[in-house]
C-alpha cells in the first residue's frame, strides 16, 4: 500500500473512542485544508481506506480457504466511486433491486448477485437479459416459479442461488425459505431447463462474534446431510452473507447523554459505551471451521461473503461547520441529519471532533443541525477545547449506510469530495 494515500490509516485492531480521536486530531490540517477549499458540509470518501479494508477481510479468510468470493452489497453505499472502487480489487457486487442491479451494471460488475424478498417480473427480466454477468438469489419457491417461466420465455438459462431463513421468527420470516422446504426446491432446480440451481445463501445481521454464522452453518450442514446425492451434486456455492460488525465494535450513547438530551445534567462522561467486536481473523477462523465440520463432508463449496459495513465503515467521513451557538451549550451546524437519513445518533454514537480548537478531552454540548426538526441531533459531546461559530467539525466512520440513507429534507445535501488511492490521481468533487 505504500503507493497509496489515506485520510485514514483503518486500524487492524478494535481501537477504542479515545484512540480513534487521537488518530484524526493527528490529520486535522488536512481536514481544514479540505473544508476551505470545497466547503462544508463535505462527504470525504477515502478510497485507500476501501482497499485496505478488501485486502484485510480477504487476507484473513484465505488464510483458511483459499476460494472465496467477497461482494460488496450495494445498499451499504451506493456512491458509484465507491461501487467502482470495490470492482477494481476483483470482487462482486450484491444488488437489493432492479435500480441497485442496474448501479451496478453502470458500474463495470463483472459479477453481480440480485438479492431480495419481493422481486417483480420487471427485476427478473432485467436479470435474465443479464444472464452471463447475475447470479438470482432466489427468496421464495413461488419466486422460482416465476423466474423459470420468465426464463423459459426469454429463452435463456440463469445461475441462481436459494435464500435460506435460518432465523425463522419474528421479521426475519419475511427472508428466504424455511431449512425443511430446500429439498423440493432443489428438486424443482434439478428438472429446471433454464434455472442453474447451484448455491445457498443465507444472513445473520449484527454480529459482534461469528457465533450465529457458526450455529447457522451447523443447521445447514444437517439438512445437507439428508439431501439426495443428485440434489448435492448441484451446489457450487454458499453465501453467508454479510453482518461482520467492524474492529472498532459497537458505540452508543450513554445513560448521561440521554439524560443531556432530555434537559438533564450532563454529567463529566464518558458519553458513550462500547461493546467490543471480534477481529475479522477470529471470525475467518471460526467460520472455516465450522464450514469444514458441518458443510465440506457432505460437498465442496466456494465460500461467497457479503461484508458491506465492514468494508466501508471506515470509508467515509462528514465534514460540517458551526453556524451558530444557542447559550454555552448548543451548537448549531449546517449540515442537517437528512445527511444520513435518519435520527442515526439518538441510538448510536460517533465522537464529534472539533478540528478548529483540537483537545482530546470530551466535553458535553449538545450538536445539532439546521433542519426545522429538533430530531436534528450530532451528538451531546464533543472532543475539543472549545466551540465557537466557525469550528470545523469531523464526524468519522460514516461509510456504512449514511450516504445511502441520505434524503432530500430541508436542506441540500453535503457536496463529495473522492480522495483516490494513487498518488498522482486528481480529487474528485462533485
Amino acid at each position: 500500500m505504500n503507493s497509496n494515500r489515506s485520510i485514514f490509516d483503518p486500524p487492524t485492531q478494535p481501537q477504542t473512542v479515545d484512540q480513534v480521536v487521537s488518530g484524526f486530531i493527528r490529520q486535522r490540517e488536512l481536514y481544514l485544508e479540505l473544508a476551505k477549499g470545497y466547503g462544508s458540509p463535505l462527504y470525504l470518501i477515502d478510497e485507500a481506506a476501501l482497499l485496505a479494508r478488501v485486502e484485510e477481510f480477504q487476507a484473513a479468510f484465505k488464510a483458511h480457504l483459499p476460494a472465496i468470493q467477497l461482494f460488496f452489497p450495494v445498499k451499504t453505499n451506493s456512491h458509484p466511486l465507491v461501487i467502482q472502487t470495490m470492482v477494481k480489487t476483483g470482487i462482486g457486487i450484491e444488488a437489493s433491486s432492479g435500480l441497485e442491479l442496474q448501479v451496478a451494471l453502470a458500474c463495470g460488475a463483472s459479477e453481480i448477485l440480485l438479492n431480495g424478498p419481493g422481486k417483480t417480473d420487471d427485476e427478473l427480466n432485467l436479470a435474465l437479459r443479464h444472464w452471463p454477468t447475475v447470479t438470482l438469489i432466489l427468496d421464495s419457491a413461488a419466486e422460482f416459479d416465476r423466474l423459470d417461466a420468465l426464463a423459459s420465455h426469454a429463452g435463456v438459462t440463469i445461475r441462481a442461488g436459494i435464500r435460506l431463513s435460518v432465523a425463522n421468527s419474528g421479521l426475519w420470516r419475511k427472508f428466504g425459505i424455511p431449512l425443511d422446504q430446500l429439498q423440493p426446491v432443489m428438486e424443482k432446480g434439478r428438472r429446471s431447463r433454464h434455472i442453474r440451481l447451484q448455491g445457498l445463501h443465507f444472513h445473520t445481521s449484527w454480529n459482534m462474534d461469528p457465533s450465529a454464522q457458526v450455529e447457522s452453518l451447523a443447521r445447514i450442514g444437517q439438512v445437507l446431510e439428508t439431501l439426495p446425492p443428485e440434489l448435492k451434486k448441484q451446489l457450487v456455492f454458499i453465501d453467508i452473507g454479510g453482518g461482520f460488525w467492524p474492529p472498532q465494535g459497537e458505540w452508543r450513547p450513554a445513560a448521561s447523554s440521554q439524560a443531556f438530551l432530555q434537559g438533564g445534567e450532563a454529567g463529566s462522561g464518558p458519553f458513550y459505551s462500547t461493546v467490543p467486536a471480534v477481529p475479522i481473523t477470529e471470525f475467518a477462523r471460526q467460520i472455516s471451521e465450522a464450514l469444514k465440520t458441518h458443510i465440506f463432508p457432505h460437498v465442496q463449496l466456494k465460500l461467497y461473503a457479503e461484508p458491506g459495513r465492514w468494508l466501508c465503515t471506515d470509508g467515509l467521513h462528514l465534514l460540517m461547520t458551526v453556524v451558530d451557538l444557542k447559550g454555552d451549550d448548543i451548537a448549531i451546524t449546517d449540515a442537517g441529519t437528512n445527511a444520513i437519513g435518519w435520527e442515526r445518533f439518538e441510538s448510536e454514537y460517533f465522537p464529534v471532533i472539533n478540528l478548529s480548537q483540537p483537545g482530546e478531552a470530551e466535553q458535553p454540548f449538545l450538536v445539532l443541525g439546521s433542519l426545522c426538526t429538533p430530531h436534528d441531533l450530532w451528538g451531546c459531546s464533543y472532543f475539543g477545547a472549545g466551540m465557537a461559530p466557525g469550528d470545523i467539525l469531523l464526524i468519522p466512520m460514516q461509510g456504512a449506510y449514511t450516504y445511502s440513507l441520505r434524503q432530500q429534507f430541508i436542506k441540500p445535501l453535503p457536496g463529495t469530495l473522492f480522495i483516490p488511492a494513487a498518488l498522482d490521481a486528481a480529487l474528485v468533487f462533485s
